[in-house]
Parts: C-alpha cells; sequence; structure tokens
C-alpha cells in the first residue's frame, strides 16, 4: 500500500477499479431492470398494484371525507393478490410514474388533467345517457299493469347491479400508471386484446349509429313543425352542423351542464304532458293508424293478452330502456374522484325507475290501448304536440352531443394518440385535432342516417348486439373473468413492482384452471366463489336475452325493408 506525503493513505488503483466496476455494474443492472419494467407488457398483478396505490393516493388528499359503502364494496376480493402493499407511503403518487419515460409522464400529467367532473356532474351525464321516458307508457300497453311493473322493477334492479359492477372493476383496475380511458380499456384487462379490438368498434358503431338516428328524428320533428315547408336533408344537415358545435366541447365536466338542462327539460315535458293527456282524448287518429284499432272507450288490463312476438317486443323495450352503460367508464374516467361514481349512479337510477314507473302507469291509466310509442303525441290537440315536439327536440340533439363527445373520444384515444402517436387530447394540437374529427365524425353520421332506409330499424338491432352487452352481459361476464385471474394469482410467488411476475404455472395447466374456476385450497372463500359464478350465469341469461332481441329486431328490418326502401336524401320525409 502506498502512504502520501500528507499522511493520508492512497486509495489502491486494483481495488479502486474493482468498486468502481460493481458501482457501474449495479447501475447498468438498475437501467435494465427499469426499462425492462417500462416495456415489458403489464399483468394483471400490474393494474391491480397500482390501481391500490391510486385509491389509497385518492383517499389521502380527501381527509374530510368518511368512509361510505363504495369503500366497503371496494374491499370484496381484496388481498388475495400475494403482494405486500405498502399504502401508507406518502409517495403513492410518485409511485405512478416510476421509471417512466418524460413522454410518458407527460401523458400521465395530461390525463390527470382531464380529471374534472364532480359527482354531480357524474349525476347529470349518467341520467341524461339512460333516461328515455317517451316511451314507458308504450311498454306498459305491451305488457300491461303487473308484468310491465315487475319488469320495469327487475331490469331497473339488473342495471343497477351491472352499472355497479363496472364502477368496481374500474376502480379496481385503474391508476394513472396504467388509466381506464374507456369500456376497451375494462375489456382488455379482463378478457385480452383480441376482445378488446371487437368492443373498441363495437362502442364506436354504437355511438355513431345513435348520432344518427337523434338527428334523423330531430330532423323529423322540425320538418314537422315547420309543416313539411323545410326541406327533410336540410331539416338533418341544421341538426348535423349544431351537432358539430356542440361537440367543440372536450370534457365531460363542460358537457354536464348541457346534460343537465336536458334532464330538467325532460320532467318538463313528463309534467306537461301529463296534464295535456289528463284533459285531452286520446290521439284516435293516430292510434289507428299505428295499430288499426277504431275510436272506443279505454281498455286496460292487469295482464297482457297480445300476441307472443308484441310482448316479446314490450319486455325489449323495458330491458332496452335502462341501457346506457356503455359510456360509464368515459365517465368516471373524468371525475376527480372515481369512488364517487356509485352515488352519482344510485342517484341517477333511482330518479330514472321513478320517473318510468309514475309517467308509464300515468299515462297508460288514461290512454290504455291508445297508447302512442311517443307518449306526448298521444294528445288530440296538434298545440299539445307541438310544445313537446319543440321541447324533446331540444334534449334529443343534446343527447346526440353526449353521443358524439363519447364516440369521438375513443376514435381520438385509439386512433390519433395510439396508432398515429398524435397529441394528447387537452394540448394545443389536439385542439385542431378533435375540431377535424368532430366534423368528419358528424357527417359521417349524417351519411348513415340519410342513405340506409329504415336506419331506426337497423338502431334496434345495433341496441341489441351492443347496448344490452354492454349494459348486461359484459359487466358480469368481465367480473367473473377478473375474480377467476385473482384467485389464479392465490399461490403464486410475491409480486414486486417492476419485475416479472413470480407465477408457478401457466394457463396450459389445469392447476391454474382450477385455482382460477373453483379457489385457491389455501384459502377458500366460499361467498367469493358463489358470487363468482353467479356472475356467469346472469352473464349467460343476458347474452340469450340479447338473441331473442336480435331475431326480433331482424324480423323488423325485413318487413320496413320490404314496404319501403326510401332514403332521406331529398324535401319529402321518408317516414
Amino acid at each position: 500500500m502506498v502512504i502520501a506525503s500528507s499522511g493520508t493513505t492512497a486509495p489502491d488503483p486494483i481495488a479502486l477499479s474493482e468498486q468502481t466496476g460493481k458501482v457501474e455494474s449495479a447501475f447498468s443492472a438498475a437501467r435494465q431492470t427499469s426499462s425492462a419494467s417500462r416495456h415489458r407488457k403489464p399483468v394483471l398483478e400490474d393494474y391491480v398494484f397500482y390501481a391500490e396505490l391510486q385509491r389509497a393516493s385518492d383517499n389521502a388528499s380527501d381527509e374530510k371525507r368518511k368512509p361510505n359503502i363504495g369503500d366497503r364494496l371496494y374491499q370484496l376480493a381484496r388481498g388475495i393478490l400475494p403482494v405486500d402493499f405498502d399504502l401508507s407511503s406518502s409517495t403513492a403518487l410518485e409511485e405512478q410514474t416510476e421509471a417512466l419515460s418524460n413522454l410518458e409522464i407527460e401523458k400521465v400529467n395530461a390525463w390527470r388533467a382531464l380529471r374534472q367532473a364532480s359527482w354531480s356532474g357524474a349525476f347529470y351525464l349518467c341520467t341524461t345517457d339512460i333516461l328515455g321516458p317517451f316511451n314507458a307508457p308504450y311498454a306498459f300497453r305491451q305488457n300491461w299493469y303487473v308484468p310491465g311493473t315487475l319488469l320495469y322493477v327487475f331490469m331497473g334492479s339488473m342495471a343497477f347491479y351491472c352499472g355497479g359492477l363496472l364502477w368496481w372493476l374500474y376502480v379496481k383496475l385503474d391508476s394513472d400508471r396504467f388509466p381506464v380511458k374507456s369500456y376497451s380499456d375494462i375489456t382488455e384487462r379482463t378478457a385480452g386484446k383480441s376482445l378488446r379490438f371487437l368492443v373498441t368498434w363495437l362502442v364506436f358503431i354504437h355511438m355513431i349509429v345513435n348520432v344518427a338516428t337523434t338527428s334523423l328524428s330531430a330532423a323529423q320533428s322540425l320538418h314537422q313543425l315547420a309543416h313539411g315547408h323545410i326541406c327533410f336533408v336540410v331539416s338533418i344537415i341544421v341538426w348535423i352542423i349544431v351537432g358539430c358545435v356542440l361537440n367543440q366541447i372536450r370534457t365531460l365536466k363542460r358537457y354536464s351542464w348541457l346534460a343537465s338542462s336536458a334532464i330538467w327539460i325532460n320532467i318538463l315535458v313528463i309534467f306537461l304532458s301529463m296534464g295535456f293527456i289528463a284533459h285531452s282524448p286520446p290521439n284516435y287518429a293516430s292510434a289507428k293508424a299505428s295499430y288499426g284499432i277504431p275510436a272506443g272507450p279505454v281498455i286496460k288490463q292487469a295482464f297482457a293478452t297480445y300476441p307472443f312476438y308484441e310482448r316479446i317486443n314490450g319486455v325489449m323495450n323495458i330491458v332496452y330502456a335502462y341501457g346506457g352503460a356503455t359510456i360509464f367508464p368515459q365517465i368516471i374516467a373524468e371525475m376527480r374522484r372515481p369512488m364517487d361514481f356509485l352515488k352519482a349512479f344510485s342517484i341517477a337510477q333511482a330518479l330514472i325507475f321513478t320517473i318510468y314507473i309514475v309517467y308509464g302507469l300515468y299515462v297508460y291509466s288514461f290512454q290504455g290501448q291508445y297508447t302512442l310509442a311517443v307518449a306526448f303525441q298521444g294528445v288530440s290537440r296538434y298545440s299539445w304536440q307541438t310544445v313537446g315536439n319543440v321541447f324533446n327536440l331540444i334534449s334529443t340533439i343534446i343527447a346526440g352531443g353526449l353521443y358524439g363527445n363519447i364516440g369521438l373520444k375513443i376514435l381520438y384515444v385509439n386512433f390519433i394518440e395510439n396508432f398515429l402517436k398524435g397529441p394528447p387530447l387537452l394540448s394545443a394540437r389536439g385542439r385542431y385535432c378533435w375540431s377535424a374529427l368532430v366534423i368528419a365524425f358528424w357527417w359521417v353520421g349524417f351519411i348513415i342516417g340519410a342513405a340506409i332506409p329504415q336506419v331506426q330499424t337497423l338502431s334496434g338491432m345495433v341496441g341489441a348486439v351492443t347496448n344490452m352487452q354492454f349494459t348486461y352481459s359484459f359487466p358480469t361476464g368481465f367480473t367473473f373473468l377478473y375474480l377467476a385471474q385473482l384467485d389464479a394469482t392465490a399461490e403464486d410467488g410475491a409480486y414486486v413492482p417492476g419485475s416479472e411476475s413470480k407465477r408457478i404455472d401457466t394457463w396450459r395447466h389445469g392447476s391454474r384452471w382450477r385455482r382460477g374456476l373453483f379457489g385457491s385450497a389455501k384459502a377458500k372463500r366460499p361467498m367469493l366463489q358463489a358470487w363468482k359464478w353467479f356472475n356467469f350465469v346472469i352473464c349467460l341469461a343476458a347474452l340469450a336475452t340479447a338473441g331473442l332481441g336480435i331475431y326480433g329486431s331482424g324480423l323488423s328490418i325485413a318487413a320496413a325493408f320490404k314496404s319501403s326502401a326510401a332514403t332521406s336524401f331529398g324535401c319529402a320525409a321518408p317516414v
């Protein structure tokens, strides 16, 4: 060893070289681990771990908030995954961006900026999306008092349960690091990438057909209000332009005030039409044109005696009445506190159920077999019909704008951001991309609405294919798949963030299937297993009901195309 003249010991060059090599190797290994964790495909353990951190961070940011039933429901199926959560750490928020690149951190921060909606805004958006009160009396006409009431209670309960499942899956899988931006993200994390592709296109088709039909419906109302003095195709173009203007609003927080006005308009039309109907005989002329029945005494019965296919159509009307879960993940994704969605949804569902029952029974009790498909048009005075048409026109186009906003976001996130690697939605360049996309989206909706004969019957088929699945089949099916995958991890090695998962077997082995389907032998949870299989059974029942709806819609489309093949590219209304 060499002694320096100053009295200090000089470093050994060989030892220093070895130590430097060890440090460099350690940094190299750290960089490789960081890179590997950033670029490897995320697995279920990643989603669950960072979602737990996210919920802990949300709770820490709002100390005054008291635990509610949503917090207790969140605890379901917690603790199955073998991981040591350090949820007391004050660095939970920073953990979401650990080992991410600057570009990825920028995207995380951009998505955080989008989370602005309150629970009251979510309530208005949910209610606007689901509420369709003017078909409720017609559903009672087809099912009558007892079956109609029981069906509304049962389907309302199932829709509430399935909507709650969607919220539960969202909070179990969403985090800043791995955000759930749409229904497609929940699909991929529970059922795989192939089904994600299918669901993405189903959501997009559902939204653009909704835009087309709402534009066509608004155009028909405007054409009637003008007594045919305005060209029908111009009526459609007017509402396409209005839709393009409405959808310049990018965030649901800013759209929620429009959604709230649509709810109050619908409630106003309900009360006005209830007053009109109580002081007006039924619209016998329209009833004869629609059903072929002459004027006579009003008949009301407890049980339906219509042919089977008519009762099936009545049942499907009630099934579709609660449809709307397609956009729930987008609504939750833009909330400041996703845990509060359950409160917003519960209040919305209670209001919707009350309106359906009260309004449906009221109108049916006054008009019986003469009840029309659009209830407020069942009054005999044209001036009263016009009042209902004007207000309904406004609420219809607001609902169309909501469908457009969701459809556009699905297209923007999946095509502009992910495929074309375009700018974030809320950036300055994102504004220009969004505006161009809005124009293209609504004009494609115009072509669908105007060019396809009997597009309303086509929307019935789309509803059977999409609305049933998004509201009933997918939430229960995805919950079953999530719980099965979670059970399969129960005996795996402890999960360490940023490292490869330590699984003792794969889905190619029967042992993993047994744990997934029936639970781990080490930690049997009978109630959890029963709940898992209950969701599976409900999913099968929903798929069977959807098949019945598809069959009925197919018959309606065939009959409609035989009777008329008129399009809307002209001055005369096609219907």
